[in-house]
């Protein structure tokens, strides 16, 4: 069956491929014979897997999901299905657009919650 994945990094970024066989993947990721982008980067760890019929609806996924931002992937891993329309990029813009700027008070409470 066809698969699209996500790695997490060493270096904590995230890798999107898709394949055929999992595992055989997976092991080539591992001993540095996947991705140039992973071979720099190891350990690696498989953090997001969808199987599909087809490999081009794998492969479209992937690509689709190589053109999110950190947050969203990170959403989709943790299974945040809901919160995936609003992590969008266009979304956030729209949302940003519509409201008015921060003030440095506004900002400083910000940091004082986390």
């Amino acid at each position: 069956m066809p698969y699209m994945y996500l790695l997490e990094c060493a270096d904590g970024s995230y890798y999107v491929g898709s394949t055929w066989d999992i595992e055989r993947r997976l092991a080539e990721h591992g001993a540095g014979e996947g991705a140039e982008y992973t071979r720099r980067r190891r350990p690696v760890r498989l953090v997001h897997v969808e199987e599909y019929e087809r490999i081009s609806d794998a492969f479209a996924r992937e690509k689709q999901v190589q053109g999110w931002g950190r947050s969203k992937r990170i959403a989709l891993i943790e299974g945040r299905i809901a919160d995936l329309p609003g992590l969008s990029r266009t979304a956030g813009a729209r949302a940003t657009a519509c409201r008015p700027a921060a003030s440095l008070i506004d900002l400083a409470v910000i940091v004082r919650l986390r």
